[in-house]
């Protein structure tokens, strides 16, 4: 299936680009889909954490991806 990716911060510097299409097998959860980014990108492994909403809500690793999903990737923030 293919999903869209928006990419924001410095999750967005790691892909290279701000949206992405992606192929994911049938039924990939965002788990599958975290475990394919950090395989392809190790970078994301020094965030201290990694959010991803689907739907404008924010979903945790077991929730399954549909095809045409646009997953959001939202890296730690910081500010004052």
């Amino acid at each position: 299936m293919k999903i869209k990716i928006i990419a924001y911060g410095i999750a967005k510097d790691i892909l290279q680009t701000k949206e992405m299409s992606y192929e994911l097998n049938d039924d990939s959860s965002i788990g599958n889909l975290k475990n394919v980014l950090l395989e392809k990108y190790p970078k994301f492994e020094a965030l201290a954490s990694l959010r991803f909403a689907v739907g404008e809500e924010y979903q945790d690793d077991e929730f399954v991806l549909e095809e045409g999903s646009e997953v959001v990737i939202i890296p730690p923030v910081s500010g004052g």
